[in-house]
């Protein structure tokens, strides 16, 4: 009779997946969030850059913003914080911030994000 070498997981392997698999989705969860805010705010400046090229001053899309950004729920940015350079052809509104994420305890997540409409 042959012996044949048994294949599987551990107790240990299966308890270091778990935490790992446990990590990915918390940090999944917190960022989710933070995912939904950069792409209304990249939305938000892609209109207001086609504001800006039908002739809309600096502060009307300053304003513009603020009004979209309360309906979306974005308290990250404002409109002061809005780089708006209308020396091209086409007007580039973009915008850097950083938003930190608690993750466990007092480990956080820092993500520095720069949404712009130079890319519709």
């Amino acid at each position: 009779m042959k012996m044949h070498s048994q294949r599987g997981l551990t107790l240990l392997g299966v308890l270091v997946t778990g935490v790992l698999a446990a990590f990915v989705l918390v940090v999944g969860f917190r960022t989710v969030p933070v995912v939904n805010e950069y792409f209304a705010i990249k939305r938000i400046l892609g209109v207001l850059a086609d504001e800006a090229d039908k002739g809309a001053s600096l502060i009307e899309l300053r304003r513009g913003f603020d009004r979209r950004g309360q309906i979306d729920d974005i308290h990250s940015v404002s409109g002061t914080d809005l780089n708006i350079d209308k020396s091209g052809p086409r007007t580039v509104v973009e915008v850097e911030y950083t938003r930190k994420v608690p993750l466990l305890a007092n480990v956080s997540l820092s993500i520095d994000l720069n949404p712009s409409s130079a890319s519709r």
